[in-house]
């Protein structure tokens, strides 16, 4: 912590400067995102894109779908509009999962909102179509609040912010209308990924409570630097990497930081009980429902290996 400091006073030109980063070193390297729920005692089941191994990936049923199986959060993929409004998309195009063609900031929502979201899946998935699938709307963000409201968790992507200018600050305006952050800017039920640094110490920058989690995606065998972890342990309280390509050293050493681990996307249950055995927070699924299964199954495990003193 002495280190972070001297670090934070070594780069920050002016005072102000210098309380501020001190401020947001301290906040994420002594875990006082606590006001998150992702700080409670428990492994997270992060329905991912909702439960997308049943419904239509980010659409209201598929989200509906997550809380029935009992997932912990609903992920959110941003992507922003051209008319600036925040839409649940995974990809910067609106081709695989509607009937549209174009990238998402080419349009305008009322262009987004006549297409269908749902009929690909009945298409790709025979044996899993339902009638409503048909037709679906790609939601905006402020519906998929409106609709669950502040008793759900949110887990959150910015998506390309790059290639969106202003979208961490209206996501964050989002996130204060709907009051999913108090009046000191804590949040007991938003987690903010993204793969982009720099759009997390933007968002950090703007508002130091929100607990914000770094993503990789390693196209070889993970590794991960003590120094990386400490930098990465300023501005966020977990990371999420790429579940196929990490190992048991790679979990141990983000957890001997203190960080949370939510590896994407597991779907295999020997997979989910791996994770578990290396020591993974959470992760992300799209089955909620089977890796509850396999929660069960290790927590009695577990329970069944202690020893009597």
């Amino acid at each position: 912590m002495k280190t972070n400091l001297k670090k934070f006073g070594f780069c920050m030109m002016s005072a102000a400067f210098i309380l501020q980063a001190t401020s947001m070193g301290a906040s994420a390297a002594n875990g006082n995102h606590s006001n998150s729920s992702i700080h409670e005692k428990k492994i997270v089941n992060v329905a991912h894109r909702g439960a997308s191994g049943y419904a239509p990936e980010h659409t209201i049923p598929a989200y509906q779908m997550g809380e029935q199986m009992k997932g912990d959060y609903i992920e959110i993929d941003l992507q922003m509009t051209k008319d600036g409004r925040l839409v649940a998309m995974h990809d910067e195009k609106v081709d695989r999962t509607t009937n549209g063609t174009g990238l998402v900031k080419d349009l305008t929502l009322a262009e987004i909102k006549k297409l269908d979201a749902g009929t690909w899946f009945n298409e790709k998935y025979p044996q899993l179509a339902k009638e409503v699938y048909e037709g679906l709307k790609v939601p905006t963000l402020e519906e998929v609040f409106k609709k669950f409201g502040k008793k759900a968790n949110y887990y959150i992507e910015t998506k390309s912010p790059d290639v969106y200018p202003g979208m961490e600050e209206e996501l964050l305006q989002v996130l204060e209308e709907y009051k999913m952050v108090d009046s000191r800017g804590r949040t007991k039920n938003v987690l903010i990924q993204s793969f982009s640094k720099e759009s997390l110490m933007k968002v950090h920058d703007l508002n130091p409570k929100l607990p914000l989690v770094q993503l990789f995606s390693y196209k070889t065998q993970a590794t991960i630097s003590d120094e990386e972890l400490e930098s990465i342990k300023e501005y966020a309280v977990g990371v999420g990497p790429n579940f196929s390509k990490v190992d048991g050293q790679y979990v141990k050493m983000v957890r001997n930081h203190d960080l949370q681990f939510h590896p994407y996307t597991v779907n295999e249950r020997a997979d989910m009980k791996k994770a578990l055995e290396w020591g993974a927070t959470g992760l992300f699924t799209n089955y909620p429902d089977v890796f509850n299964e396999v929660l069960r199954e290790y927590k009695h495990k577990d329970n069944g290996n202690k020893v009597t003193k």
